[in-house]
């Protein structure tokens, strides 16, 4: 096998082993914290982007295999603490604010209007919690007139 296809293949690896952390931690101390109902596969298939999956596929795939081994253990191994202290509360519910919240937003359907902010924006609801009844809100895409 050359080099190029086992620099791809390893890289592949090793991102999504660090996706599946950093989703984990959103899953748990975001998704799961605020009552989103959402499955994990859901979550990590929607919000996966495919520009930073290959960037990262190809930066680690030429660091695991073409870099020495002292600098591919302190890159790797900095990149596996960053991901796995998604796992620890605080640091997992600022990542998913980070990624999914929309703060500020205003939602208009066919008979209300809501203020508030966006925690999730699903396949086919809109998770919004409104500021004036305090509560979260799963709003379906269908009956959303205007997100602004």
């Amino acid at each position: 096998m050359s080099k190029v296809i086992q620099a791809i293949l390893s890289g592949m690896f090793f991102t999504f082993i660090l996706d599946f952390f950093l989703f984990l931690g959103i899953k748990l101390h975001y998704i799961d914290a605020n009552e989103i109902d959402l499955y994990y596969n859901i979550l990590f298939a929607d919000n996966q982007n495919i520009y930073i999956f290959l960037f990262f596929t190809a930066l680690l795939g030429y660091v695991t295999l073409y870099l020495s081994n002292k600098i591919s253990i302190i890159l790797l191994g900095t990149l596996f603490v960053l991901t796995f202290s998604t796992l620890i509360a605080p640091i997992g519910a600022l990542s998913g604010e980070l990624l999914l919240m929309e703060k500020n937003k205003t939602l208009e359907t066919h008979k209300f209007i809501y203020r508030g902010d966006v925690y999730y924006t699903g396949r086919k609801a809109v998770y919004f919690y409104d500021r004036k009844l305090e509560t979260l809100l799963k709003i379906e895409k269908k009956n959303i007139k205007e997100l602004y």
